[in-house]
């Protein structure tokens, strides 16, 4: 019998108690009908409800299903590259637990990366469930993004995708901290293709991509990707410190001509407030790339792992009890 994985599933975790036994069952009826090996990878990033202890239950009950467990919350795209790095099927799924992407559309996935592309990515049709808030920024982000770098980053994709074991190894040999993984994927290259799929509204729970975490993936994705934003303030200066001259000379002229003041105090706060906040701007930009070299420069993990269950090796690069 052939033991070698030709599928590894990567399901990050957090807070889906509600969710996990219904997104194990769906997964397992998908990749059972494809009669071929494969393991799911469901990494625990440090969930506070009973996640972990229902997870613990599926894996006694399955060898199959491996468990690994985060010491605390290290972030969505922490979890993925964990997944990937702990993998060692042929391709390699990524995919949510709230299944508002569709475990089934994993066969049509598989299907492309038979007739031989590297990676394949899910692409949303349509979005049910979710607010025309979320759906407007996240259409606007994608586009933006795509502007902003010279990379073809897929427009209206998440994470959901397969990727071949080359693609997974160039992933995973990236030391970067500050990670934005399907822009990674971009960036690496290889054959690409999509399915499209409609995305289903959430089965139990809620979302945990408050604004606030999806304006942190929205930064990294455009400052890993992107300098820019660098160009377009050093634009913003002297387009400013131009208009600034001009205006300068137009005020001494023609108080020179008529002999009158034209400027006064709330004309001059104005500018001042108009300069301060675009000097103050940019300082900003300037401050999201100096402090994402300095994570970088720290050499600290992606992640640690406190505890693994049904795995039967060690990963060199982190200590983990098994």
């Amino acid at each position: 019998m052939n033991n070698k994985i030709m599928y590894s599933i990567v399901v990050p975790l957090y807070n889906e108690e509600l969710v996990v036994q219904e997104t194990y069952r769906r997964l397992k009826s998908v990749m059972d009908s494809t009669k071929e090996n494969y393991e799911i990878l469901f990494v625990n990033d440090g969930s506070k409800d009973k996640t972990v202890d229902l997870v613990y239950g599926i894996c006694r009950n399955d060898e199959k299903i491996k468990l690994i467990n985060f010491s605390r919350n290290f972030g969505h795209q922490a979890a993925i590259t964990a997944g990937m790095d702990m993998s060692s099927g042929a391709a390699v799924v990524v995919i949510d637990a709230d299944l508002q992407d569709p475990p089934e559309v994993i066969l049509d996935m598989i299907k492309k990366w038979k007739e031989g592309y590297e990676v394949v990515y899910g692409k949303r049709a349509k979005r049910e469930g979710e607010t025309f808030f979320k759906k407007f920024t996240a259409k606007a982000f994608y586009r933006l993004l795509k502007s902003m770098t010279t990379i073809d980053i897929p427009v209206d994709t998440g994470d959901f995708r397969l990727i071949d074991r080359k693609v997974c190894n160039a992933l995973i040999s990236l030391p970067e901290k500050n990670r934005y993984v399907r822009g990674l994927v971009s960036w690496v290259g290889y054959k690409q293709t999509c399915v499209e799929f409609v995305r289903q509204e959430r089965f139990a729970g809620e979302t945990k991509y408050p604004l606030k975490k999806m304006m942190k993936l929205a930064l990294d994705g455009i400052t890993s990707l992107s300098y820019k934003p660098l160009v377009i303030s050093g634009y913003l200066g002297v387009v400013t410190f131009i208009t600034g001259i001009f205006l300068t000379i137009g005020v001494v002229i023609n108080q020179l001509i008529n002999g009158k003041n034209i400027v006064n105090l709330p004309l001059i706060l104005a500018i001042n407030i108009t300069m301060f906040g675009l000097l103050l701007a940019c300082i900003g930009i300037m401050g999201q790339y100096i402090g994402r070299i300095f994570d970088e420069s720290k050499g600290r993990p992606i992640y640690i792992i406190d505890s693994t269950i049904n795995y039967k090796r060690v990963d060199k690069r982190y200590e983990i009890s098994c």
